[in-house]
């Protein structure tokens, strides 16, 4: 038996990287899941982003572990898009219990970030799209209720700056880090008004993470650039692996984080201690 055996997961961003990781890992629990992704390019990213190849991928991973899925391709930067893709998903699976918000873009690099456009792509997909997820979720929640769990993907940068120059202080670097700040207060304030009806709301902040939207050459000219000890930790690690979030994020929505609300779980390796 899975931790979430009947339960349904909402995951968007869940086409590759960090959402398939999770997508898969509430499958192998026993959950039926949900999964959003915009499968296209967005012209202020310099990294390629996910296909809808990516996403049958994680339709075909996810049913290897004989668990139903819903894989739509949405674009969480529109607000009736998400509001039919969730009422869609939790239709057909009959219920909703989790949401792990996660899509997220890093339009961070090379020319495309200096533009305004970078800006608004990074606010509209990581703090916009998450509260169209949010909005979107909360009346399945309640509906399935009591009880639920809602994850948010910050990052280590939703807690610190990292803007080493004058020229980080770009249109799409400025973005990433407003979103990743900006979703903890919408984390804080969706726990505190879904507490009494027992859904709980917690934030994760991972630190780099192997992930084509890392792994590439654009960010790696940015790393190289940094300064000694930029994406330092005291384990001395380099990049995690999608998996080592996948068993933060599971924990918080397990009953074994029944407790867990309004927080901020960094996944970090210590990072954020130095």
């Amino acid at each position: 038996m899975g931790r979430f055996d009947g339960k349904v997961a909402l995951i968007t961003g869940g086409a590759r990287g960090q959402g398939r990781s999770h997508a898969v890992n509430f499958a192998r629990e026993g959950a039926d899941v949900i999964v959003l992704d915009i499968c296209r390019q967005i012209p202020s990213v310099e990294h390629s982003m996910a296909t809808l190849d990516d996403l049958a991928e994680t339709v075909k991973l996810v049913e290897e572990h004989d668990r139903r899925i819903v894989a739509i391709e949405t674009d969480v930067r529109d607000h009736d898009a998400v509001q039919a893709a969730v009422a869609q998903g939790s239709r057909e699976l009959g219920r909703l219990d989790f949401v792990i918000a996660n899509a997220g873009i890093m339009a961070t690099t090379g020319e495309p970030s200096q533009h305004l456009e970078a800006w608004d792509a990074s606010i509209a997909t990581m703090l916009s799209g998450v509260y169209y997820t949010l909005r979107a979720s909360v009346p399945a929640l309640m509906a399935t209720g009591p009880g639920g769990s809602i994850v948010i993907t910050s990052s280590t940068s939703g807690l610190r700056g990292v803007a080493y120059s004058v020229d980080m202080l770009s249109p799409g670097q400025m973005g990433y880090g407003a979103a990743k700040h900006g979703v903890v207060g919408l984390m804080r304030n969706f726990a505190m008004a879904l507490g009494p009806h027992g859904i709980r709301v917690n934030c994760i902040h991972p630190m780099g993470v192997r992930t084509p939207m890392v792994v590439n050459d654009f960010f790696g000219n940015v790393a190289a650039s940094a300064p000694p000890g930029w994406m330092a930790n005291v384990q001395q690690v380099g990049l995690i692996e999608p998996q080592d979030v996948s068993d933060s994020v599971l924990w918080l929505c397990s009953d074994q984080a029944r407790h867990i609300t309004g927080s901020s779980l960094p996944v970090d390796s210590g990072q954020l201690v130095l």
